[in-house]
């Protein structure tokens, strides 16, 4: 068995302490950030190989986007894809050797209106979650897991409130079709709803909130998916609420899953 975690940081070099404090407490087999704002030359690795993990793979930019897999666990470089041509550093892949192949993925938020027309950033993330429904489409994936900062709450009790929600970023009618047409292109399982299928999850809590526990206007934006061939080993999913309370914080919190698969 082995588990997968992914959490988007907003930074990995502001919150290595919180991350190594993650791995400390929670011991993820693999841990998937996304957001570092970092090029990989300047990751704090170092700090994570003492704690154990001494695999990793990345992609960075400085002060934008990024996405790093850390592990405990032998990893190799699978490779990335610049969907939508956008040139950000938003996709790695990395191959466990039980040939499980891990991609880390961090859609665009898509900016404020949605609306492509006055809002090009909006249409940066629909055209990402079109170009990865063909490649889904292209090349179906087999023994794999997608993790990462998908940003879309897709389900009505993905977010704090559905009908005040369907007219804010994440949680549009059209961001939805995209996201769900990319997760059947593919075939992929959301394990989280496998394993908590009924109730309200959130994985994000704004800034903006001054006590964003009280107010809890919360959205599940992050996300685990596995193939059909193996989504039945998925089990033991948790979204870690708690680390939104950490002194300066991410806006988001890790979800977690664990496979009954040798690693």
């Amino acid at each position: 068995m082995f588990t997968i975690a992914t959490w988007n940081i907003n930074s990995v070099r502001l919150r290595a302490g919180l991350v190594a404090r993650f791995l400390q407490e929670e011991a993820p087999d693999i841990l998937c950030l996304q957001e570092c704002k970092s090029p990989v030359e300047k990751l704090p690795l170092e700090a994570f190989r003492a704690l154990g993990y001494n695999w990793a793979v990345a992609r960075g930019q400085k002060g934008y986007n990024g996405v790093a897999i850390l592990s405990r666990l032998p990893i190799e470089d699978a490779g990335d894809q610049d969907h939508a041509g956008l040139g950000h550093a938003r996709h790695v892949a990395a191959r466990m050797e039980n040939g499980i192949t891990i991609h880390n993925v961090y859609v665009p938020a898509g900016g404020d209106v949605p609306d492509r027309e006055v809002n090009e950033k909006f249409g940066q993330k629909l055209d990402y979650f079109t170009d990865l429904r063909d490649s889904f489409h292209a090349e179906r994936p087999a023994r794999s897991i997608l993790v990462g900062d998908l940003n879309v709450a897709p389900r009505e009790d993905d977010v704090w409130n559905h009908r005040q929600m369907l007219k804010v970023v994440s949680h549009t009618p059209v961001e939805v079709e995209h996201f769900g047409q990319a997760q059947d292109a593919g075939g992929w399982v959301d394990v989280t709803r496998q394993d908590i299928p009924e109730g309200r999850l959130f994985s994000w809590w704004s800034y903006r909130a001054r006590d964003w526990a009280a107010a809890d206007r919360g959205r599940r934006l992050d996300h685990i998916w596995a193939t059909p061939d193996i989504a039945n080993a998925g089990h033991a999913s948790r979204i870690l609420r708690d680390c939104r309370g950490w002194e300066q914080p991410s806006d988001h919190v890790p979800v977690l899953a664990s496979f009954d698969l040798a690693a």
